[in-house]
């Protein structure tokens, strides 16, 4: 059996592997596993860290996501998933309502998975899925402008979160790249995130769906603490570990 005691970079390269298998390490776990002190695994998260591995929090790490590339090639990943995920979002959609769909691909799916016999207000910031609802008679939609991200898909900056500040929503569906217990929503873009930020301000119900992969991570940017999101939807192999811990930030969890 390997002494790790005696090899930081194999101590490091296993560390990074539970990582990547687990999305975060907690350090008494790893210190009892490779018999080497907290202190060490906590200098070896220190130093993964400054690489771009992981971000520390309290009592381990959580990994930190690469970013998936732009808008245009996210739509083509994990198509099943989202089509589940998002056909769950649009049955919490209730007729005569007034919501805000975030750009991204699941968000696309849930735009599509809407109900076209609902009354509603949409308001987007995504031309794509605002093409999507105008096909849908009984909505009325409001399309953000400002500038045209190429790769959120979506308006952001000044002139899109001026319009949004003189809206409320009844629900708000809002993208991200990774979320954590411990960091909240996250992302990647910060005129995208900053964004989000002042959507969420406006809203009722913020409601998050997101894939698995992106559960338990942290991306660049805070979006929003986990106590302020009230809803998430995420596939059904999300541990029973991390449901609690959004449970205990008052977040209720659908799993499909």
């Amino acid at each position: 059996m390997l002494d790790y005691a005696a090899f930081p970079e194999q101590r490091q390269a296993l560390i990074r592997q539970i990582l990547q298998e687990s999305g975060r390490v907690v350090c008494s776990d790893l210190a009892a596993r490779l018999n080497v002190s907290e202190h060490t695994i906590r200098r070896d998260l220190h130093e993964l860290s400054k690489a771009g591995i992981c971000k520390k929090v309290y009592g381990g790490a959580v990994m930190m996501l690469t970013e998936a590339g732009d808008y245009s090639v996210r739509k083509t990943t994990k198509p099943d998933q989202k089509s589940n995920i998002a056909q769950k979002c649009a049955r919490l959609v209730t007729s005569g309502s007034c919501i805000f769909i975030d750009t991204g691909t699941t968000n696309l799916a849930m735009a599509e998975a809407l109900p076209a016999e609902l009354s509603l207000t949409v308001v987007t910031n995504s031309p794509e899925i605002a093409a999507v609802l105008l096909k849908k008679p009984l909505y009325d939609v409001i399309m953000l402008g400002g500038q045209l991200q190429r790769s959120s898909g979506g308006c952001v900056g000044a002139a899109a979160i001026a319009q949004v500040q003189k809206m409320l929503f009844d629900q708000g569906f809002i993208g991200g790249c990774a979320m954590a217990p411990e960091s909240g929503l996250t992302g990647f873009d910060y005129a995208d995130c900053e964004f989000k930020r002042a959507v969420i301000r406006q809203c009722n119900e913020t409601i998050v769906a997101l894939t698995a992969d992106k559960i338990p991570a942290v991306a660049r940017y805070v979006v929003a603490r986990s106590s302020e999101i009230d809803v998430m939807v995420v596939e059904a192999n999300i541990s029973k570990a991390y449901c609690e811990a959004f449970r205990e930030h008052d977040i209720r969890i659908y799993t499909v």
